[in-house]
């Protein structure tokens, strides 16, 4: 086992949507005689893509998972999203890996789901490396692509290689190490040679400038290239495995995916410089048994089990799959671990290998493997799983902040029980999902990352439960509230032969701060109101606040004081003082100046420097009010108030203001008063609504 496990590399392949890493795993398992047919993404035929929304969208929506073997070693790949509305996915996915393939397009440059990409691999400590891709298309520009780079991106990234020809006229690759360039053919076959004459000052050049930023990472090579010792091309190979590994520095590759051109290349720089699982540190976990005492487990196949669950997929036929990173010890095609998260045993029945779109059973598996298992009955993401004997457990990705809300409701009346179940099966594969039922508005609510997001999900239910969910703009949860104290009386007389109903009583109402909901006072004396009526005038009040009298929307912040009434022997009850008490409120509430309320959200926006007066100007119109500023790194952060209604479809704005670069998060703040002409509006749908 060990043996195997010195060989393998477990790389994510990341980067923005579009800059070609789907395309990357296709031709990296084709060359390798993984696959026997090339797919391509824009015939919907990949290995890494199969969802039917993927499929119809050209993007990939979830990770992909395979191996292959390179030269007497095993990569075992992870093609992640580069959409942001599944960057959850992304980071969630980026766990399992033990180095990084950062995939920058050429023409497109550095873009923002890149640049979290990064961050988020920094924050990891994986080792990385940037293939450079698309360099045939038009507009492809290595060296403004790479300076790019280097302004964006921490630890520096170092050039390793050098394109030989441009755009259509991309040929081949130069290689600074060996100096030798590898020439592509039309027919597959790559001619190592000569450096072009017209390359070899700027190849010279950039050869001396790899040497000295490789030389950092190694003490004595820096001393002796100091002393204008020249250093050997393993000395240089060692030290660029060695600078790799501790992010000292990244080195930068290139090459064209479609036309194979420095494809095998970036597979032996991966298999040369990136750590196999043996390698990596112990990971950290808290000890469940001890108040959280923090606790190691080294990649030793010896030691005590132990792995995590970083991805779910739910399958109505097949059950639920967990895939998991065994982080030490060993498992066998079937047994048991226990779940720490759950405090329960779980049993498997087969070890399975994921191959894209096929699961293939496996005898074993050891520590850095990726693997997987069916129908585990409670387990679910961000899970660990471990020896009972000797319990761990790890933290797993937090899911990024949901952006967008949608009410969801049914095309086929009376399966909205259905498609609320059906969506909650959903949740166990994507954790960037949140669904709720608004106990204000009654609707069912579901939020992501944006709308394409949204949308996958409506589709995803209706191919795997066979319910057709409908998408509208959620309702805003109104409030109604007084601004003036007022004195009213509540009677309720009625007389129907035999018993009649009476119930009588006067209350005060007046308004309280904001956030103090209702309360109720008892200030009756000398027995003008038995004291087993006064709980009913408080039922009465309370159902009757739920629908205000401006538009029917809950009524909040407000005293009522019972300080008065009547009764009579016989025909008073208490259902005639709870009618009585509703009376009361009613009145009451359009004697004391009633106001709409709405909810107030804040808000905080990341963006670069140079979009920030489209954005202020944005907010204005939104009725936002800035509250501060501040700088996060490269980016600049707004902090502000914006009414909820204003913000419901901000997040395909802000894309589109940002071109993608903008992120925001937001919570509720508090209640504010509509103004008074927008309040007009709003009391008039909602009136119009009831009538309907």
């Amino acid at each position: 086992m060990s043996e195997r496990l010195n060989k393998l590399r477990n790389i994510a392949l990341v980067g923005h949507g579009g800059s070609g890493k789907t395309s990357l795993s296709e031709v990296m398992l084709f060359k390798t005689g993984t696959i026997k047919r090339l797919g391509r993404v824009e015939d919907g035929n990949t290995t890494m893509d199969y969802e039917p929304e993927e499929l119809k969208r050209l993007i990939s929506i979830s990770s992909g998972f395979h191996q292959f073997n390179w030269k007497k070693n095993i990569i075992s790949l992870i093609d992640t999203p580069g959409d942001q509305n599944f960057f959850t996915d992304t980071i969630n996915s980026m766990q399992a890996a033990d180095g990084v393939v950062v995939v920058i397009d050429a023409v497109d440059g550095v873009k923002v789901q890149t640049e979290m990409a990064w961050d988020y691999a920094r924050e990891l400590g994986l080792p990385s490396v940037i293939f450079i891709s698309k360099l045939d298309r038009e507009r492809a520009d290595f060296i403004r692509t790479f300076k790019e780079a280097v302004n964006i991106f921490q630890p520096k990234p170092i050039i390793l290689q050098l394109p030989v020809g441009s755009e259509s006229g991309f040929k081949g690759i130069v290689d600074l190490i060996s100096m030798k360039s590898h020439i592509y053919g039309s027919d597959g076959k790559v001619t190592t040679g000569e450096i072009p004459a017209d390359m070899m000052e700027s190849a010279n050049k950039e050869r001396e400038a790899l040497i000295e930023n490789i030389a950092e990472a190694d003490d004595k090579l820096i001393e002796k290239y100091l002393e204008g010792e020249a250093l050997s091309d393993d000395e240089i190979k060692a030290a660029l495995r060695k600078g790799t590994i501790s992010g000292t520095f990244v080195p930068v590759v290139c090459g064209s995916v479609i036309r194979d051109i420095g494809v095998d290349l970036l597979m032996e720089l991966v298999v040369n410089c990136m750590p196999s699982p043996l390698e990596k540190a112990p990971k950290k976990g808290t000890d469940p048994n001890d108040g959280g005492k923090t606790i190691e487990r080294a990649p030793d196949p010896e030691a005590p089990f132990s792995a995590f669950v970083f991805k779910t997929v739910a399958d109505p036929y097949a059950g639920r799959l967990s895939i998991m990173k065994i982080v030490s010890g060993s498992l066998g095609e079937s047994g048991n671990f226990y779940n720490v998260n759950k405090s329960s045993r779980e049993r498997y029945n087969q070890l399975l290998a994921i191959a894209g779109k096929e699961q293939k059973p496996i005898t074993e598996a050891g520590p850095g493997e990726i693997v997987a298992v069916a129908k585990l009955k409670e387990t679910a993401t961000g899970n660990t799983l471990c020896d009972e004997s000797s319990k761990i457990k790890f933290e797993c990705a937090k899911a990024l902040p949901t952006l967008i809300s949608f009410a969801v409701g049914s095309k086929v009346k009376g399966e909205e029980d259905k498609i609320y179940l059906s969506l909650s099966k959903l949740l166990e594969e994507d954790s960037a999902l949140k669904l709720e039922r608004n106990a204000e508005t009654k609707e069912i609510l579901l939020s992501g990352r944006g709308q394409v997001h949204i949308e996958v999900v409506v589709e995803k239910v209706k191919r795997k439960f066979n319910v057709d969910a409908q998408l509208n703009t959620p309702k805003v949860p109104y409030k109604e509230t007084i601004k003036k104290k007022v004195r009213v009386q509540g009677r309720h007389k009625k007389q129907s032969g035999g018993h009649g109903q009476f119930g009588d009583c006067w209350i005060q109402m007046e308004p309280l701060p904001k956030g103090k909901g209702f309360e109720f006072v008892d200030a009756i004396v000398g027995g003008s109101i038995p004291r087993q009526y006064i709980p009913a005038v408080e039922k009465g009040i309370v159902e009757s606040c739920q629908k205000g009298v401006l538009a029917g929307f809950p009524c909040v912040d407000f005293r009522v004081t019972l300080d008065d009434g009547s009764f009579h022997a016989v025909d008073s009850s208490e259902m005639a003082f709870k009618v009585a008490g509703s009376i009361a409120f009613k009145k009451a509430v359009q004697e004391a100046k009633p106001v709409l309320l709405e909810p107030v959200m804040k808000v905080s926006i990341t963006t670069p420097d140079e979009y920030m007066g489209d954005i202020m100007g944005n907010l204005n119109s939104r009725r936002g009010r800035v509250l501060g500023m501040d700088t996060a790194g490269k980016n600049q952060v707004i902090i502000a108030n914006v009414p909820m209604s204003e913000f419901l479809t901000y997040e395909p704005d802000l894309r589109s203001m940002t071109g993608g670069r903008g992120i925001y998060t937001m919570e509720f703040s508090h209640y504010d008063e509509v103004p008074a002409q927008l309040a007009e509006k709003i009391i008039e749908a909602a009136n119009k609504e009831k009538e309907q």
